[in-house]
C-alpha cells in the first residue's frame, strides 16, 4: 500500500471517478488475488485501516453496477456496505460522544449490524473467500456489546480497530 488511503482530492472529478482512481491506485493487499474483483478487495484494505466509510464507498460503487444485473452476490456486497456503516456510526459516536448527532449512533450501529447479518448469513459458510458464520458471529458481539450496555458503551476503539481477513485461495 502507498501511504494513507485517500480518495482524489480533485472535486471537478466525479465520485465514481475518484473511486475509480482510489482502486487503482491501491497497493497489494494481503494476498491479492486475481481471482477477486480489485474494488472488493479495496473494501478490506480500507475497512482494516478503519477508513470506513471509505470502505462503504468502494464496494458501493461496485454494488451499484451489479445490483441491477442480477448478479447473485448483490446482498452479499450490501451486507458487507451495511457492516462497514455501522463503523463509521461508532468510530463519529467514539470521536464525539457528547455531540447532538454522533453522540446517538449506538443505535443505528447495531440497527445496520441486524441488517448486514441478514444479508450475510445466506452465504455461509464460505463465501468470495470470507468466513461467514465468523463475521455474523462477529456482529452479533458488536449487538451484545452494546445492547447489554443499554447503549452507553461504544465498542470501538482507535487502539483496537477490527481487522477482516480473506481465506487463503
Amino acid at each position: 500500500m502507498r501511504g494513507i488511503l485517500k480518495f482524489p482530492p480533485d472535486p471537478a472529478m466525479k465520485k465514481s471517478d475518484r473511486i475509480e482512481a482510489f482502486v487503482e491506485n491501491l497497493g497489494p493487499s494481503a494476498g491479492e488475488r486475481a481471482d477477486l474483483d480489485r474494488h472488493y478487495l479495496g473494501y478490506f484494505q480500507c475497512f482494516n485501516e478503519g477508513l470506513y466509510y471509505e470502505a462503504h464507498d468502494v464496494l458501493e460503487h461496485l454494488w451499484l453496477k451489479e445490483k441491477d444485473t442480477g448478479n447473485p452476490d448483490a446482498d452479499f456486497f450490501k451486507g458487507l456496505i451495511q457492516l462497514a456503516g455501522a463503523f463509521v456510526h461508532l468510530k463519529k459516536q467514539y470521536e464525539r460522544p457528547d455531540h447532538p448527532k454522533d453522540g446517538r449512533r449506538l443505535r443505528p450501529a447495531t440497527r445496520l449490524f441486524r441488517l448486514a447479518i441478514g444479508n450475510l448469513t445466506p452465504y455461509g459458510p464460505h463465501h468470495l473467500a470470507l468466513d461467514v458464520p465468523a463475521l455474523v458471529a462477529f456482529c452479533e458481539a458488536k449487538i451484545a456489546a452494546i445492547a447489554g450496555s443499554e447503549f452507553a458503551v461504544n465498542p470501538w476503539h482507535p487502539d483496537r480497530k477490527p481487522s477482516l481477513s480473506l481465506l487463503p485461495p
